[in-house]
């Protein structure tokens, strides 16, 4: 490919299954917007929904269907997987911090956190009820959302989650539980803790947030589910992609101002985008905003003329298309010649502090935050985490007793809490069958 005098815009897309014939070949392909010249391609394995991201501009991650990886590649080496992040089970979604430094992962109804730099995993939050379905950072990094199946989507402060221990989950910044079926999407706009979010629903409703405040802008109901949602750049319209294969628009700053609303399809028909055979599974606007990019299990990618509602291209792969959004080239991609500046370290799957502790007071969480933490000796953090076990030494060996009966009570515990998840999902799924079963 001929160098770019300017920067290029490509569309990044994953299908379920995906032939050397389709799409440019591979797990992973990569084409330019403007001319729809493939620019890429990246084997090794299917990309889960929600589970592809760019990391830091340098590498490629893809949580791996059905597998306990997540599968990492080199931007400019598009020959083999590089490197396999080894996970504790299925990851459910994937995404990656703006600043490069951390890394994000749903795995059943948790939320892992590694720092980029040293593979350290630093957290493992557990606040959701249901199997995690989408992660998302602020432009800043400095806060991230989670939506899961059991209809919550949680705001998290990450200095908070950093600074708290391993005893503890850390307070989240909100919890909103409006919605009433699985989040299946979420879209965070630009302005940092000032960003205002979209979500999506099985409850045929999208919703509009604010971080700041926490409260919820807009409810708008539709008369199908919705699978994926995006905003364009001035948050002037949002766009929703439904199960039945239509894309709409909504006016974010019409009038009057309604909290809540109805879409009515058969009165707001130039306002919908046609053309997917089956449910919009992704959503993406291009940089100057004018171009919306859909991905759908029609095995199809579109790209649309957001004025004309007019379709521009359609991409055909063999499979359902998990992911697919539209992004800046980074330099490494178009540079076959190019090196990341930092190679990937090897990911750990154990909190931060606890893989060789043999002594339970090491409870503490070393913060080793960006790129800089590489050194010699203890750290203020270690220091004052062994002059306390050694101040609490004789005191801890009068109170702690018999520890293999604390262990006992401590499994007995964890199993009840296993337990009582179990009968939690069954009563959620029977519910959600229920709700979601058609009349007859």
């Amino acid at each position: 490919m001929a160098a770019a005098s300017g920067p290029v815009e490509v569309a990044v897309v994953s299908a379920a299954e995906v032939s050397p014939g389709a799409g440019g070949g591979g797990c992973c392909s990569v084409w330019e917007v403007g001319s729809g010249a493939s620019v890429a391609g990246y084997r090794g394995g299917c990309c889960a929904a929600r589970g592809l991201a760019l990391l830091g501009g340098e590498h490629l991650l893809g949580a791996q269907l059905g597998k306990a990886f997540v599968g990492a590649w080199e931007l400019q080496r598009k020959d083999q997987l590089q490197q396999k992040i080894i996970c504790p089970g299925l990851v459910s979604c994937l995404t990656a911090a703006p600043n490069g430094l951390y890394i994000l992962a749903g795995i059943a109804d948790s939320i892992y956190l590694w720092e980029v730099s040293n593979g350290n995993l630093l957290a493992i939050l557990n606040r959701h009820y249901q199997d995690l379905s989408c992660l998302a950072f602020t432009d800043d990094s400095s806060h991230f959302l989670s939506g899961a199946k059991d209809s919550l989507v949680i705001v998290w402060n990450l200095y908070s989650v950093l600074q708290t221990d391993h005893v503890q989950n850390p307070d989240p910044r909100h919890v909103w539980s409006q919605h009433s079926l699985p989040i299946t999407d979420l879209y965070c706009g630009i302005g940092g803790p000032m960003a205002r979010v979209a979500t999506a629903s099985l409850d045929q409703t999208a919703k509009l947030w604010e971080i700041s405040s926490g409260d919820l802008l807009l409810s708008v109901v539709f008369d199908v589910s919705i699978m994926s949602v995006t905003l364009d750049l001035a948050e002037y319209h949002m766009f929703c992609g439904g199960m039945d294969g239509s894309i709409f628009q909504v006016d974010l700053c019409s009038w009057p101002v309604q909290r809540e609303r109805g879409f009515q399809s058969d009165q707001e028909n130039g306002k919908i985008f046609k053309g997917h055979r089956n449910q919009v599974t992704c959503l993406s606007i291009s940089t100057d905003g004018s171009l919306l990019l859909s991905g759908s299990h029609d095995e199809t990618v579109r790209l649309w003329d957001i004025q004309s509602k007019q379709c521009l291209r359609t991409v055909n792969y063999k499979g359902p298309i998990t992911n697919a959004f539209l992004t800046l080239a980074p330099a490494n991609m178009l540079n076959p010649d190019s090196k990341p500046s930092i190679p990937l370290p090897k990911f750990s799957r154990h909190l931060h502090g606890m893989e060789t502790s043999e002594n339970p007071t090491n409870d503490g969480l070393t913060l080793c935050l960006g790129l800089h933490q590489k050194g010699s000796g203890e750290n203020y953090l270690e220091k004052a985490e062994c002059l306390y076990a050694q101040m609490c030494s004789t005191r801890e060996k009068n109170l702690m007793g018999d520890q293999e009966q604390l262990k006992i009570q401590v499994t007995e515990l964890e199993e009840e809490v296993r337990t009582l998840r179990k009968i939690n999902k069954s009563l959620f799924d029977f519910s959600s069958h229920i709700i979601t079963k058609p009349s007859k």
